[in-house]
């Protein structure tokens, strides 16, 4: 008998991976985790039914969450993770010496328990001595910090459930005041191909823009991602992300990429027409 995990992107479309055994199940106090066995992408996480990240394709989202900002500002030393209970993101921010503490903020330590055990890839620098894991609302946090951070990386899941708090007017406020002077911060804005994720994407654009005085998109393709066509968001205080990219330095650290390279970074702001004419509709 043969056994596939479908998500759906929407109730009209669905993407499926042939699964060889399920490797781990829990209902949590926030959403059901799961950790399947799949031939084609390895072991993938979902939460509630919706696909976090495969060993096959996880490099692409991790490296541009994290190289773009830090191949931009030049002076990183603190920085907080929200989400990002895989341990992808910090594994990608502990490749850097010049980073002094990484503060991580998981909703779900049922997360981090699961990819401690399961995918060790992901989760093998969560124990650093740089990295501070606080587990409890990302929002009551950040409210407490100001001019504490010189990057924050908001990797939450889709707008919608546990993390909608993470997509309000209010919280970019509160991380416009974390931030410090020439502060960055990193977001992912989901995919703007099909309506209800492009009209989610257009939303939280418009709340960005009208909290820093510089914001940009990004893209990359994530083959697992609804519609391969995914999307990051860039504010800044300070550094605009393709006119102040230091390429040489970023280049001098030696550090091995699959994807992420400073001539990809200048091309993945560069975006199609009907994406341009959906950020405009909302920035005016």
């Amino acid at each position: 008998m043969e056994f596939w995990f479908s998500e759906f992107h929407t109730p009209d479309v669905k993407h499926s991976i042939r699964v060889n055994r399920q490797l781990y199940s829990k209902q949590s106090e926030f959403q059901r985790i799961d950790i399947f066995e799949t031939p084609e992408f390895g072991k993938v996480l979902t939460l509630d039914g919706n696909v976090m990240l495969t060993e096959r394709d996880e490099f692409i989202y991790d490296e541009m969450m994290t190289h773009v900002p830090m191949a931009v500002h030049p002076h990183i030393q603190d920085v907080l993770v929200i989400g990002a209970g895989d341990g992808g993101v910090v594994r990608e921010l502990t490749r850097y010496d010049q980073i002094q503490r990484i503060d991580l903020v998981e909703m779900d330590p049922a997360v981090i328990e699961a990819c401690r055990s399961y995918l060790p890839g992901n989760a093998c620098r969560m124990d650093d001595r740089r990295v501070h894991i606080s587990f409890g609302n990302a929002l009551k946090f950040i409210r407490r910090s100001e001019n504490t951070y010189d990057l924050i990386i908001v990797d939450s899941t889709d707008p919608f459930g546990p993390s909608e708090g993470l997509f309000t007017r209010e919280f970019y406020g509160s991380c416009y005041n974390a931030l410090k002077e020439d502060g960055i911060m990193v977001n992912q804005q989901g995919s703007p191909f099909y309506r209800e994720d492009a009209e989610a994407m257009q939303r939280s654009h418009k709340r960005i823009v009208s909290t820093f005085p510089i914001s940009r998109v990004y893209q990359a393709h994530i083959p697992t991602y609804a519609a391969g066509y995914w999307l990051f968001g860039f504010a800044s205080k300070k550094y605009h992300p393709v006119d102040d990219l230091n390429a040489e330095k970023w280049e001098s650290l030696n550090l091995r990429t699959r994807y992420y390279t400073p001539r990809l970074h200048r091309g993945c702001f560069c975006l199609p027409a009907f994406l341009e004419e959906m950020l405009e509709e909302v920035e005016h």
